[in-house]
């Protein structure tokens, strides 16, 4: 179990001493927060399978932790790129697979008596952010998801700020035509 106040640095160098201990403790200190990215970038059918994946990849990698940032910020980076990994293999095979939607399938507007719409809509707003191509989502989920600021996603992301404010501006815009 980790004990409080203890450095990212020192909980770095235990995991790496082979500690399961701390293994679990960071674990446990961050799982839930990298599950909900997840969950939200690759969907409820694999963000099982990709949490896994993260912590595998921060066991293996461990050792490239510098201490730059905090241990928590370094995690979330790598499941953000393990995610786009994810998604771009997953766009390259679903290549065949057309991104817009015809005038007719487009979702009726909404009434708030009727919850089954609401459900429905919500479902629709789901399916539009999946169909995303992997930048626009991950700026988008990132941002105005999980409330990150563009400075913060460029980081995250690996881009510009202005390459941040681009693909969110271009993810909803998408987005809104998916949904009009």
């Amino acid at each position: 179990m980790t004990e409080i106040g203890i450095g990212d640095r020192e909980l770095a160098a235990r995991c790496l001493a082979g500690d399961r201990d701390a293994f679990e403790g960071l674990y446990r200190q961050h799982a839930n927060r990298l599950y909900n990215l997840v969950y939200r970038m690759a969907g409820s059918g694999e963000a099982d399978d990709l949490l896994q994946d993260v912590f595998l990849q921060a066991y293996r990698k461990l050792g490239s932790y510098k201490g730059d940032s905090s241990l928590g910020t370094w995690l979330y980076r790598l499941a953000t790129n393990l995610c786009l990994d994810h998604l771009r293999s997953k766009q390259g095979r679903m290549a065949g697979v057309t991104d817009s939607l015809d005038e007719e399938d487009a979702a009726p507007a909404v009434s708030p008596e009727r919850p089954a719409e609401a459900h429905a809509v919500r479902m629709d707003l789901e399916q539009a952010i999946e169909a995303l191509p992997p930048s626009y989502k991950a700026a988008f989920v990132l941002h105005d998801v999980e409330g990150y600021q563009h400075d913060e996603v460029a980081k995250l992301l690996g881009i510009a700020e202005g390459s941040s404010k681009s693909l969110l501006h271009k993810a909803r815009m998408r987005l809104r035509a998916q949904l009009a």
